[in-house]
Parts: structure tokens; sequence; C-alpha cells
């Protein structure tokens, strides 16, 4: 066992560890009940990601409990400066709200080598049970319940090495990225095991890999049909062989791989914002794969500007059942967002129960 794993496996789990204010932490407080609706918010979510007739349009987390367990170490245990339990040192920027890995960080020297290189998390030695316990006081049981399943197969790969080195090696190592990604793939199927059992209800699973750059994919549609497609697919088939939908968070412009989202069997996505154009999204794929789409709500707004944008927004995108609003605003107005989560409730009821026939 190494020195990282000796740290996880010697955590109190019954404790909170997250710093607060950070984003596991933020992710893991609960929420305030909602009120009662005419079937349960877990529910109706599912009914939207799974394109099954919705009876309001939900708003994008707030419908939703994040599952984000202490007891799984992709970053460091609090989220500051220190090292996951791969042995990647991460450093938080406060600019970017988020962490990093520090540059000049390698636990891959030789990627030819990576087999006798990578120390393999052994989750056997891990406390899930009472970690699981702890998370499930947080979570409403009227929300849909999501795992954060952060570090997709092509990000763990480049925060162990290089990132030129990693897209070196689609070229001149492509069955040792093979080999790499399938075996990361059996990690990630123990791991979501675990959350799966000791974390109480999971409906879904927010796969985090990011994929592009603000102008395109990294890769060509050749490229991630052949060498990025095959072993997240059979991560995909796993989860959804256990009754979970799939969201996906990947960053950059991405829409040149939607086909094979939506081959792959992702339910959702969330495109980065303002760059994935959610028009064209909404057009062209908005019966087959549901998307989160930001209401930006301008500072200074009465009530009835925002309702007034709130009703324009069901009135655009709210004819196939198949968007979240991700209600937005500039300064964290919570006054704002709760006037227009409630109106985005009741007239999103009402056009649902005339457009579904209720």
């Amino acid at each position: 066992m190494n020195e990282f794993m000796t740290v996880a496996a010697n955590r109190d789990y019954s404790k909170e560890w997250q710093a607060p204010g950070s984003f596991p932490w933020i992710f893991q407080r609960s929420k305030p009940a909602i009120e009662a609706r005419p079937i349960s918010v877990k529910d109706n979510y599912a009914r939207c990601v799974k394109g099954e007739k919705p009876y309001w349009m939900p708003a994008y987390f707030y419908e939703a409990d994040i599952v984000w367990p202490d007891a799984m170490e992709e970053h460091p245990v609090p989220e500051v400066d220190g090292y996951d339990w791969w042995g990647v040192y991460w450093q938080m920027v406060d600019s970017a709200g988020g962490m990093i890995t520090k540059p000049g960080t390698r636990v891959i020297k030789d990627f030819a080598n990576w087999q006798n290189e990578v120390p393999w998390p052994d989750l056997s030695v891990v406390d899930f049970e009472t970690d699981g316990q702890k998370i499930q006081k947080m979570l409403d049981p009227e929300r849909a319940h999501i795992y954060e399943c952060v570090e997709g197969l092509f990000e763990r790969l480049h925060e162990m090495m290089p990132f030129d080195e990693t897209l070196m090696a689609f070229y001149e190592e492509p069955e040792q990225l093979e080999a790499f990604f399938q075996k990361m793939v059996d990690y990630k199927i123990e791991s979501c095991s675990k959350v799966f059992k000791y974390y109480g209800r999971v409906d879904g699973v927010l796969y985090h890999d990011d994929w592009g750059t603000q102008r395109a994919g990294f890769f060509s549609n050749d490229m991630f049909r052949e060498q990025i497609m095959p072993a997240t697919k059979r991560l995909f088939d796993y989860i959804k062989g256990q009754g979970k939908f799939i969201e996906l968070h990947s960053c950059g412009k991405n829409i040149q791989y939607v086909p094979m989202m939506i081959e792959m069997g992702i339910d959702m996505w969330t495109p980065q914002l303002f760059i994935n154009e959610p028009d064209y999204l909404y057009e062209t794929y908005g019966t087959q794969m549901t998307f989160t789409i930001p209401l930006m709500l301008a500072p200074g707004w009465s009530e009835g500007e925002i309702c007034k944008a709130v009703r324009g927004f069901v009135d655009r995108y709210g004819k196939t059942g198949r968007i979240m609003c991700w209600i937005m605003t500039d300064s964290n107005d919570q006054k704002a967002e709760a006037i227009a989560r409630d109106e985005l409730y009741h007239y999103s009821l009402d056009v649902y129960n005339s457009l579904f026939g209720r």
C-alpha cells in the first residue's frame, strides 16, 4: 500500500473532511426542502434526463443533490494543496475557483512503462461504509441523487504526465493507450460499485472528462471513435446496467462528438457556457439527448422582468421536454434566483400539461 493510500485508510470518515467554501463542501450541503409537486422531484428529473415527458422543466443543480464522497480521493482531501491517492500534486487556484495539477507533476516517466509506474489505489482499505452513512444524512430523499464521478479516463492520464506527452501517446503508443484506458475503466467500475453499495440511492452518474478547447475538440472524430469511445462506453454500459442515467460534464466546444455521445449512451450533457451553440444543440439533437442551457438574469431586473425571461426561455426550449434550465446571476442573487425558480416551475407545469395532454 503506497503512502497516499495509507493516509486514506487511516481517516476517520465519520467526520467531515472538506474545506468550508470549497466545491466539494458546497456540493455536500443540504438544500432547503422543495414544496409538494405532482410527482417527486427525483422522478421528474429522471423523466427529463431520459426524455420521458416531465411534468415541469427542472431547475438544474437546485433539484438534484450531489453525492461527493470524502472517501474518494481523486482530489486531495481536504481539497487544498496536496496529493491525491494517485500521487498527483494539486494546487488551489483561487482565481479559477478550483484545483489544477502542479506544473511539472509527473507520476508516469515513460508511458511505455506505465504498468510499472502507476500506483493503483487499493479501495479495499478505505472505509466507504462510514463515509456513506455520513453523506446520506445530507441528501434530500425528494431530490435526484447524482454521483459526481470526477477525473475521467483522459483527464486522469494527463494529470499523471505532461499534456503534450498524453496527446502524443495517441499517435505513438495506441496499444498502450488502450490498455491504460481499459485498466482505468476497471478502477472506475470498482469505485462506482462502492458508491452504489454504500451511499444509499444513486439515480445517476455525472461523469467528468474534458474533451476540447474553446474552438474544437482535442481529437478528430475518427480518433475519438477509435481511442476514447471503446473504454468509455464500457464504463457507461456498466453504469446503465446498474439502472443509473448518465450526465456528462465535458468542457470545450465538443459539439462534434454529440452523435457519439448519444451512441455511447449518454443521456444528458451540460455544455460549457457560451461556446457550444445551445440553439443548434436543441434544434439538432433535442429529441435524442437532454441539455442544460443557462438563463442569465441581469442585475436589477424586476420580478416582472425575471418572470418574462423565464417564460420566454420555456417557450423557446420547452417543446421536447429535454432541457434543464440553469438559472444564473452575476452576483449570486438568491432572491432573483428564487423568483425565477418559482416561475419556471409554475409556468412550465402549465406548458407541459398542455404539451403532453395531461
